[in-house]
């Protein structure tokens, strides 16, 4: 038995050893495309240190400016249902190029904006190109990358990672000198992975089976990922209440917000990449989801009981928060990916729709809570939130834990 329990641990390990090897040894496809989605994730936190100065420059309130997320994220969220449909008539590398033209359009627009309504609305145009690139972006690297679906994962939560933690570094640092750049930075940002898609993406031909628009919808239906997208939806609460709603009670300007969040979106980077895959190998997605969305929990009732009193502790928190939410990241999408038997874009489809639909909510639900009832109570939602999320998992986990993976075993001695 002993021997047994070795080979396996030796087994699983090696296959750990050989994913790590094949992670940077990747067609230039792959990574022109992790390049792009870089950039394009850099859009979902770019406005976080200039929030305060939005608010300021078009004399709109927390709420209003909350909506800058709520639009982008909504129309994000609905048109996900739509990007497999769109891809499998024209090609994913058609699909990533529209995406991006439409993002660069309307950061530019964003960057022209004479009110928070304007902005709001060019967000939501934003959204829309966002979905048809991120959708597209999972599927197309899982598609060509080598090593495998986990590996493909690994590289897809890397780029969402850096894009997180660069988005609020290039937010402070061009916004600290004019609101309106970070949003012109992006477009040429966006621009660039335009053209470089062009070059060095190979076409990508339309698969042989069309999708229809009802079939994300339909995959709903598999009690696996209607588990694992009903509770990413709570989890997404939580995550977005804390990047949203956390500028305007830090008291900093641009630079401040952008150190807080750029440390913040290193630990999602490096949690997402190098410690996600370890934990889940060793203790199973379920212990793991349900652990790291225990101590997301503990994290946010912390993050309300110093909200209004202690901004070092805030920072703290919020940092903390994005190695556990580096965690969750990766665990979500390799169950989104693998737990049901439906094409991985249809899938991806189906889960996003139902997930982002908490990054709607959060950002405009957490400041109508401050505005009415004082700072620390949108972050004592986001971690009744976290309690939901942990049920829902939780009550699904027969059907989850036919995802699990082979676990390394360790020898008695």
């Amino acid at each position: 038995m002993s021997r047994q329990l070795a080979d396996a641990s030796t087994s699983a390990e090696n296959t750990l050893e050989a994913e790590k090897v094949s992670f940077l040894k990747q067609p230039k496809a792959v990574w022109a495309t992790a390049l792009a989605a870089v950039f394009a994730f850099m859009g979902i936190g770019l406005v976080d240190p200039i929030l305060p100065a939005i608010a300021e420059n078009l004399d709109a309130s927390t709420s209003e400016v909350s909506l800058l997320f709520t639009s982008y994220f909504l129309v994000t969220a609905v048109a996900m249902l739509i990007s497999g449909y769109v891809s499998s008539r024209i090609g994913g590398k058609k699909t990533l190029l529209i995406g991006l033209a439409v993002i660069v359009a309307f950061a530019s627009l964003s960057g022209l904006s004479g009110s928070v309504e304007q902005l709001v609305g060019f967000r939501a145009g934003w959204g829309l190109g966002n979905a048809l690139f991120v959708a597209t972006a999972l599927a197309v690297i899982v598609g060509v990358a080598s090593g495998g679906t986990g590996t493909a994962i690994i590289l897809y939560e890397a780029a969402l990672g850096l894009g997180i933690s660069l988005g609020p570094l290039l937010g402070a640092l061009l916004g600290g000198w004019q609101w309106r750049a970070p949003f012109f930075g992006t477009a040429v940002l966006m621009a660039a992975a335009f053209i470089a898609l062009i070059a060095l993406l190979p076409k990508t031909p339309a698969p042989a089976k069309k999708a229809r628009l009802r079939d994300p919808l339909l995959a709903l239906g598999h009690k696996g990922l209607s588990t694992t997208a009903a509770s990413a939806l709570f989890y997404n609460y939580g995550f977005f209440t804390i990047l949203a709603f956390t500028p305007f009670i830090l008291g900093m300007d641009a630079y401040g917000i952008g150190g807080v969040f750029f440390g913040w979106g290193v630990a999602v980077a490096v949690f997402s990449v190098f410690v996600a895959p370890v934990l889940q190998n060793r203790l199973g997605a379920v212990k793991v989801l349900t652990g790291t969305l225990f101590f997301l929990m503990l994290d946010l009732i912390g993050l309300g009981l110093a909200a209004g009193h202690s901004a070092p502790a805030v920072v703290v928190l919020v940092i903390a928060a994005g190695a556990l939410l580096g965690v969750n990241n990766t665990i979500y999408t390799e169950l989104a990916m693998g737990v049901s038997d439906s094409p991985r874009p249809v899938a991806s489809a189906g889960y996003n729709f139902v997930r982002w639909m908490g990054g709607a909510l959060a950002p405009f639900a957490a400041a109508q809570l401050g505005e009415h009832f004082g700072p620390q109570v949108p972050f004592f939602a986001g971690a009744v939130a976290m309690v939901f999320a942990i049920l829902v998992a939780f009550g699904g986990r027969k059907y989850l834990k036919a995802h699990e993976p082979h676990l390394v075993q360790h020898p008695t001695k």
